[in-house]
């Protein structure tokens, strides 16, 4: 077995390699940029090396810096995560000629399977099923055109290395094809350095369906069951679970056998993941296709780790040591049901656009996860898991992928694991930058997510004029204007306290008009009890004044000490000139608290009339402006192109919302811009 190993990532990932390591008494290696220097993988590490400026081509992206810091560290494996080098077969060659093992699958193997050409044709001798599509050449955009006319639509074009939901554009007609397929070509040879690009046809009500494949070097290879990832945005999975509501034992067993024969076709081991696109329509589950292999860890491996107990790092070490895998396949079963869901800095009630800054508060619902080396290890502390490598007062850069945590929970059934994901999100604490936390919460509270009616369309289909939050319940909207009232009276009470005032402290205010989801409800407080709207209300709150949480119990009856709770709520608290902003269960509610006398006067107030910005095109995120698609005195219609700005590597294009001229060009292609620069001014 290794005695030290290097790290060739960041963020997350390398702590959850650096967890497993040091409980196998191996020793590990960070290597960092310069924006990663007071990261938490490079404290946890027994050793760190600097790798060089924050963006990747000149830090993480460097294997000859990489194979050096091996040398000089003496480490003898790297274990390279996800993402960056983990599947670029030169680097894996690199290692091989200077002795240090690579923690992962062959090169020839990376190389077959990292192109999506190549792969397609190997995946149709291997007697998989694959899409329909051109898997050749493809010279300019008319000849995509033209393949695209003879596939029939809708087709997707994909960067031949592309992945991570990069490079990808789905059109529905000959514009879609025209307007795209350069830009797939560009994310291409700015992500990958491939430019080459496919089409294929894009599947109907399209199911997302991955195989967890792991071999050894002695010509072993199992299958650790299938995971659900159709929840996805801009082709980025968002929620993962395991197993899927739609496998059936039959429909598991094909998918598996065709997968292990495809990793036999290619000489293949370690860890590595086979993604299939199913028909949903299809009642019979058999219409499913290979799309692509990912020879490397996936981001989603805790869910599989939960339900089958198997430390998917622990064996790719393992496997790269030489060992054989210590079970078989039919040692592989499913225990519970797991779900994952992504925590990203990005604000879903601006479109999810990215969020980047100091995150003035972290604390997540558990700190960390065990790992004692017991199977249930892998399931966190009663069932809730977090893998994260952020830290309260660092920074989110714009130069990496916006994750800040995987929150992973396990239970017996699927409804139990989404309840506790409900109860972990409402406990994540998060201030000073955007994130997804509402989103996922309502996610999971989602009747159709419930019935497991999943698409790859289901985010486009659920939220078509974007996300507003979760819908209020008439039960919810009553306990929060009773905890509305019940801060109120605690924060007036803090304040009568103090010292100096006239006439002696006075009495707290107990009767409050608190406005939720645009209703007003009459909030009295008495000595041993709350009433909203002349209904008694019961809570049990844990909350001191000043403090931004608060836990609340909601209960039916007063008199039953030994009921459970009809309710459980994690409420983030924001104040505001009139009330305070209580975020929790998916949502965001404004109230404004007003004591009772003061209330009516509300309706006197002159609302304040907000500014005309729709001649103006604002940069919605902080990015890179790659290109300008129109000049001073062009006219524009309605959905036209105007800008395209490049953000934590995906590219966003900006359109006219009304027919206009373009009067004033304030930016110029190449810039980096600020959230809310004006790009240009329209007349």
């Amino acid at each position: 077995m290794f005695k030290k190993i290097l790290i060739a990532n960041r963020g997350e990932i390398a702590c959850r390699v650096i967890k497993t390591a040091r409980r196998m008494g191996i020793q590990t290696v960070a290597v960092y940029s310069d924006a990663d220097a007071r990261a938490p993988f490079v404290k946890m590490a027994d050793e760190a090396v600097h790798l060089g400026p924050p963006p990747a081509a000149e830090s993480y992206l460097l294997a000859e810096k990489i194979i050096q810091a091996c040398k000089d560290t003496g480490a003898e494996a790297v274990h390279p995560g996800y993402g960056f080098l983990s599947e670029r077969a030169s680097f894996v060659e690199a290692l091989d000629a200077a002795g240090i093992a690579f923690i992962g699958p062959p090169a020839n193997a990376i190389a077959a399977m990292g192109d999506k050409i190549e792969s397609k044709k190997l995946a149709k001798e291997a007697r998989v099923n694959v899409v329909p599509g051109f898997v050749g050449e493809i010279r300019d955009t008319d000849h995509a055109v033209e393949i695209s006319n003879e596939i029939g639509y809708p087709v997707m074009m994909k960067a031949s290395a592309g992945g991570g939901g990069k490079g990808m554009r789905l059109a529905y007609s000959e514009k879609d094809v025209r307007e795209g397929f350069e830009s797939v070509k560009r994310e291409g040879l700015n992500s990958f350095g491939d430019d080459r690009v496919f089409i294929e046809k894009f599947i109907e009500d399209p199911r997302h369906i991955e195989i967890q494949i792991l071999g050894d070097k002695h010509g072993n290879i199992v299958y650790l069951n299938e995971r659900e990832c159709s929840i996805q945005r801009r082709h980025q999975k968002v929620v993962e679970e395991a197993p899927s509501p739609f496998v059936t034992d039959k429909m598991r067993r094909a998918m598996g056998e065709q997968c292990v024969n495809l990793s036999h076709k290619v000489g293949y081991f370690s860890a590595g993941t086979v993604e299939l696109i199913v028909s949903g329509a299809d009642p019979t589950g058999e219409s499913f296709y290979f799309l692509e292999m990912n020879t490397r860890l996936q981001v989603e491996h805790p869910v599989t780790e939960a339900i089958t107990g198997i430390d998917l790092v622990e064996q790719m070490i393992r496997v790269a040591a030489g060992e054989a895998l210590p079970f078989t396949q039919d040692d592989i079963g499913i225990d519970g049901w797991a779900i994952e869901n992504r925590v990203y800095a990005e604000d879903p009630y601006r479109g999810f656009l990215p969020s980047i800054g100091r995150l003035v508060k972290y604390q997540p619902p558990i700190e960390g996860w065990t790992d004692d080396g017991a199977a249930n290890g892998r399931r966190g502390i009663d069932g809730v898991r977090v893998d994260d490598g952020v830290f309260e007062g660092g920074e989110v850069s714009m130069f990496y992928d916006p994750m800040i945590a995987k929150l992973i929970t396990w239970g017996k059934t699927r409804d139990e694991a989404a309840d506790k994901q409900i109860d972990a999100l409402d406990a994540f604490r998060l201030q000073g930058l955007g994130h997804n936390v509402d989103f996922l919460s309502a996610i999971m509270q989602h009747p159709r997510f419930r019935e497991g009616a999943l698409t790859t369309g289901f985010i486009a289909e659920e939220y078509p004029d974007g996300f507003e939050g979760a819908p209020l319940t008439d039960q919810r909207r009553q306990v929060l204007a009773a905890v509305g009232g019940v801060i109120a009276t605690l924060d007036a009470d803090r304040a009568r306290r103090i010292d100096g005032q006239l006439d002696g402290a006075m009495p707290p205010p107990g009767d409050w008009v608190v406005t939720v989801g645009g209703t007003d409800h009459q909030v009295s407080l008495e000595e041993d009890a709350i009433t909203v709207d002349g209904e008694p209300v019961v809570l049990e709150m844990a909350y001191t004044p000043g403090e931004r949480f608060v836990d609340v119990k909601h209960y039916a009856d007063a008199d039953d000490e030994d009921a459970a709770p009809i309710g459980q709520y994690g409420l983030q608290l924001e104040p505001t000139r009139t009330g305070y902003a209580i975020t929790t269960h998916g949502a965001k509610h404004v109230l404004r608290i007003l004591p009772a006398h003061v209330a009516p006067l509300a309706a006197h107030m002159i609302e304040k009339v907000p500014p005309d910005l729709s001649k103006l095109l604002i940069c919605p995120m902080p990015g890179l402006l790659v290109a300008l698609h129109v000049a001073e005195g062009d006219e524009v219609q309605p959905g036209q192109p105007l800008a395209t700005v490049e953000a934590m590597k995906m590219e966003n294009i900006l359109r006219a919302e009304k027919t206009a001229k373009v009067a004033k060009i304030n930016a110029a292609q190449g810039d980096s811009l600020a959230v809310d620069e004006v790009i240009l001014e329209l007349e």
